[in-house]
């Protein structure tokens, strides 16, 4: 459909309004003139009747004188230059200079004899088939005194005022067409500079609406479009600094988004996933061609798609503890759900914050099994003690035999539950930040320290009939460590093996260096360690065979010990082992230097 632009429709109405007027105007003077004309025929032929009428009055006296009214109004027909008809008051035609009166009909039913007989004069135009032309016809009455005797009528052709109406017409109408041909122009011109400004800007708005913000209106028209324009170009202005505010927000809010530690979701009303940070799809393994899908499918449990329902109908905040299983590993986060509203009522989706509280979760139940395991422990050599006791109360103490079985059971108990306590002790102690923060390092020889621990211990192994050797080394090596806590280290590791090697078995205690570490291996030729056991025994009260590491006398706390202390002094231990081929354990400092 055709659309009709600003400028068309102006030029158009400035057109059609003077054209219109320029219209209106030619035929009113047309009409004016006309008239004017017609008036002036009018009264020409009326004072040339009453002339006529003055001149014939004598004529109508008697029938010799009615007979020479003929010659008589053709002589004043000629002269006057009109035509003159006289009649009777019965409408019977006298003379007439055109005509025969003979032949003429009777005239008493002609419109301009009628209004003559009542009136001063009377008037009336028709076309006449004698000679083609309109005819303008005036009629006066003949009175004697008061008496009507006859009617006077002139009669002259329109030609002449016909012949001035259509120049007048014609000069006009090219006036009338000069005037729109320049109305046109002018029209233009004038169309052309109101709607310039409005084109403009009509243009630099479409284009800000096409995302240009740098454009701006530059008219200078002193009007309200230089204000309007103003106005665009402070809009625009305010509307590209709210934009670029908007954009840097956005982006920090992406940069925190996506260096965030934890994982960000953002969820639809219909629990599909539109939005993940850089930490959700490294977790949950999401891609691009995941985005849109449903929570089930890219997370694998129903309990977030729950959860997000029930946070849209609630609109309020939710929170869950959230088990899955990724790569075969078990995984727990804490999700708080966040309704995502337009306003009060309307949610649009929900943002979900994935905490993974797994370690934690571990830390939480090694505690609990710590403070189970520790009860027991302690309850055991507790109540050894205490039945014992009970047994030398009721009357065992008048037995010296019993009393000193007895007594020795006790204080070994007794023993056992120092080394236990002492064990809970140092782990307390390595526990606390501020203890750690408070140890001094320096550099410690390691030869020393070994002999030590193997004279120290010597006759533990004698029992056994074990022998632990200290293998040479091809260089002296310092760590940056604490002696007490070092030592305390390979005093665990040296009981450790002397524990779990049959009798007759051997200890070997090694250390070497490169350019920045120290290594500590003791090595023995033990029972071995199951490999399904190795990444668990250097957790607090772990231990690979509970009845058979009681009766060798351990806690369970031991390697836990050691553990603490060498990622204390910022070193690492690892563990080779091979059932009834022995365990190897190597540890590793920094290199004092």
């Amino acid at each position: 459909m055709f659309k009709w632009g600003f400028r068309t429709r102006i030029l158009t109405s400035f057109l059609l309004l003077i054209t219109f007027a320029l219209a209106l105007l030619g035929g009113y003077l047309l009409w004016f003139f006309y008239q004017q004309n017609l008036a002036s025929q009018t009264a020409h032929l009326v004072t040339n009747a009453k002339i006529t009428e003055q001149l014939l009055e004598e004529y109508m006296n008697g029938p010799r004188e009615k007979a020479s009214i003929d010659e008589k109004i053709k002589e004043l027909s000629t002269k006057l230059k009109l035509r003159i008809t006289i009649i009777d008051i019965s409408g019977t035609v006298l003379a007439d200079s055109w005509e025969n009166p003979a032949a003429m009909e009777n005239h008493l039913q002609r419109e301009e004899v009628q209004t003559a007989l009542t009136a001063e004069y009377g008037t009336a135009i028709r076309y006449s088939a004698t000679i083609g032309q309109n005819m303008l016809y005036a009629a006066i009455p003949i009175k004697r005194g008061s008496e009507l005797i006859g009617i006077v009528r002139t009669a002259n052709t329109l030609a002449p005022v016909e012949a001035d109406f259509a120049n007048i017409r014609s000069t006009l109408l090219a006036a009338i067409l000069s005037s729109a041909l320049l109305t046109i122009f002018l029209s233009a011109r004038l169309a052309r500079k109101y709607t310039a400004p409005i084109e403009e800007i009509t243009a630099a708005a479409k284009q800000i609406a096409d995302g240009d913000l740098e454009r701006r209106v530059h008219i200078r028209t002193g009007d309200e479009l230089e204000l309007l324009a103003h106005t665009i170009n402070q809009l625009t202005s305010n509307l590209d600094d709210k934009i670029n505010e908007t954009s840097a927000e956005a982006k920090k809010l992406s940069l925190i988004l996506q260096h965030m530690d934890n994982a960000v979701i953002l969820l639809d009303r219909y629990s599909r996933v539109t939005t993940a940070n850089k930490k959700a799809r490294e977790i949950f393994d999401i891609t691009d061609a995941m985005i849109g899908k449903h929570s089930i499918e890219v997370i694998g449990n129903s309990l977030l798609n729950q959860t997000v329902y029930a946070t849209i109908s609630s609109n309020q905040t939710k929170s869950i503890d959230l088990k899955t299983n990724i790569h075969g590993s078990k995984r727990v986060f804490q999700v708080f759900l966040a309704p995502i509203t337009v306003s009060e009522q309307s949610v649009v989706g929900v943002l979900s914050v994935f905490h993974d509280i797994t370690t934690l979760q571990e830390i939480h139940e090694r505690q609990i099994d710590f403070v189970a395991n520790a009860s027991h422990e302690l309850a055991t050599p507790l109540t050894s003690i205490k039945g014992f006791a009970e047994t030398l109360l009721d009357g065992a103490l008048e037995s010296p035999d019993l009393s000193v079985k007895f007594v020795s059971i006790i204080h070994t108990e007794a023993e056992r539950m120092h080394r236990l306590i002492n064990a809970l002790l140092q782990l307390a102690k390595l526990d606390s930040q501020e203890y750690r923060q408070q140890v001094q390092l320096e550099p410690t020889a390691i030869e020393p320290i070994l002999q030590t621990v193997a004279q120290e211990l010597a006759p533990q192994a004698q029992r056994k009939n074990l022998s632990i050797i200290l293998e040479p080394a091809a260089t002296p090596a310092s760590a940056l460590a604490s002696y007490d806590w070092l030592k305390q280290v390979v005093v665990n590791l040296v009981e450790n093996a002397i524990k779990y090697t049959p009798n007759s078995g051997t200890i070997f205690l090694q250390f070497w260096q490169d350019d920045t570490h120290v290594f500590v291996s003791v090595r023995d030729t033990g029972i071995g360690i199951p490999a399904k056991d190795l990444p668990l025994i250097f957790d607090r009260f772990y231990r690979v065979d509970r009845a058979r590491t009681r009766t060798a006398g351990g806690s369970g706390l031991g390697l836990a010990v050691v553990k603490f202390i060498i990622e204390m002094l910022g070193g690492k231990i690892n563990v080779e082992s091979q059932l009834n081929c022995g365990t190897t354990f190597t540890f590793k400092l920094p290199l004092a230097k």
